[in-house]
Parts: C-alpha cells; sequence; structure tokens
C-alpha cells in the first residue's frame, strides 16, 4: 500500500493495516480486498467486504477489486449460511451519508444474516442491539471457514 492508499483515521484503513491476531475483526485478507466483522452488528454474523485501496465508490474500483468483491461475498455467504444456517441474508452497499453509509469515503459491501422474526424492538426503544454471540466467539467460528473456502 502507498501513503495515496492510506486515509486518516478510517476504521477500515486501519483494520486492513493492523497486525492479524485472534482479537482482530478481519477474518479474511484476499488479493484486493479483504472481510471483517462490524464492530456494530445489525445481526450474528454481519460482516462486510472492504477494498484495501481506500475508494470511495465501484466507479473507482479497479475490475480486479470488482471480481474479488463479489467473489467473497460469495464465499460470505457460503460461510454464513454453513455456520449461522439464516433465513435469509441482506448485502449491500451505502453510498453517501443520505443512503445510509456510516464511512462515506471507503466503499464496502454488508453481508447480513437474517431470521425470521429478527426484528428486535430493543432497536426501536431503547436504540441497541441484543446480541447473544460477542465479536471474538463470531470471529472463531467463522475463521477456519473463509480459509477452507480460499482453497476451493
Amino acid at each position: 500500500m502507498t501513503a495515496s492508499d492510506r486515509e486518516q483515521g478510517c476504521v477500515f484503513c486501519d483494520a486492513r493495516d493492523a497486525h492479524d491476531d485472534p482479537q482482530s475483526l478481519v477474518l479474511y485478507r484476499g488479493t484486493t480486498c479483504f472481510v471483517l466483522l462490524n464492530l456494530f452488528p445489525y445481526n450474528n454474523g454481519h460482516l462486510m467486504i472492504v477494498p484495501n485501496r481506500h475508494i470511495p465508490s465501484l466507479a473507482s474500483a479497479s475490475v480486479e477489486e470488482l471480481n474479488e468483491l463479489i467473489e467473497l461475498t460469495r464465499r460470505a455467504e457460503i460461510a454464513l449460511t454453513d455456520t449461522y444456517a439464516p433465513h435469509g441474508l441482506n448485502m449491500g452497499i451505502n453510498l453517501g451519508r443520505p443512503a445510509g453509509a456510516g464511512i462515506i469515503d471507503h466503499v464496502h459491501q454488508h453481508v447480513v444474516p437474517r431470521w425470521n422474526g429478527d426484528t428486535n424492538f430493543m432497536t426501536v426503544v431503547g436504540e441497541a442491539r441484543v446480541l447473544p454471540e460477542d465479536l471474538a466467539q463470531t470471529a472463531a467460528r467463522l475463521r477456519p471457514v473463509f480459509e477452507k473456502l480460499a482453497g476451493h
């Protein structure tokens, strides 16, 4: 990565540059993109696929980045389905603050497992989510699945 690929204060650039350890939220590192857990998940297993380069949109991505982004999204679907057996998945990219982007200048794909009836009143009443599994447990469950999928 060059200095121009790194943006000061970007949580995704920080995650990309961090050392891998059991406490890291990074689950898998590809060539041009990586997979990490969302620090503030909507549900257990909420993943994000992020290009290594600090780019604001898909229009700024190279063909290689786009190909790996969709391939890692496919692997996320497989990993989450095998590990959590959700009833469905939300996948999406929010471009710009009006579209719901929390990080507006480093594009990323969300993959969120969903279950029938998983809408929780705590989100509406208390502006909080209650998750039965902490992020370290989620990472420990999903890392080996991504490593296995990398071999295919």
